[in-house]
């Protein structure tokens, strides 16, 4: 089972094992308080893209598909696929900080893997 977080929601047994999808540690969060099992630093959009969205709704559609084109890297195909494995044994929720539970990297993700 897959499921997305955000990282303000207060860590649950039932997440299984949480990873960090975003490239900055998410704001005001203890690492204690946050209960992440990895960051995966490397399989967030990368800074220009994400500066560049900067989670306006109206660069939604431009954003998935260049955030999909950065996943086709063979390096990011691979954590992809390592997630997908997970999930398909236990439960793996991808902890995101944006506020914008629409817009957002998780999402992207989150179907990208689910299509494994």
């Amino acid at each position: 089972m897959l499921k997305i977080k955000r990282a303000y929601e207060p860590a649950e047994t039932a997440d299984g094992r949480r990873i960090l999808i975003d490239r900055l540690w998410p704001r005001g969060i203890s690492k204690s308080k946050a209960r992440i099992d990895l960051w995966l630093k490397d399989i967030a959009p990368s800074t220009e893209l994400r500066q560049w969205f900067a989670h306006d709704p109206q660069k939604w559609e431009v954003f998935k598909k260049k955030y999909r084109e950065e996943l086709s890297d063979p390096e990011k195909s691979r954590m992809i696929e390592d997630i997908a494995r997970q999930a398909r044994h236990n439960t793996v929720t991808l902890i995101y900080g944006a506020r914008d539970t629409e817009h957002n990297d998780a999402k992207v993700l989150q179907a990208m893997i689910e299509k494994r």
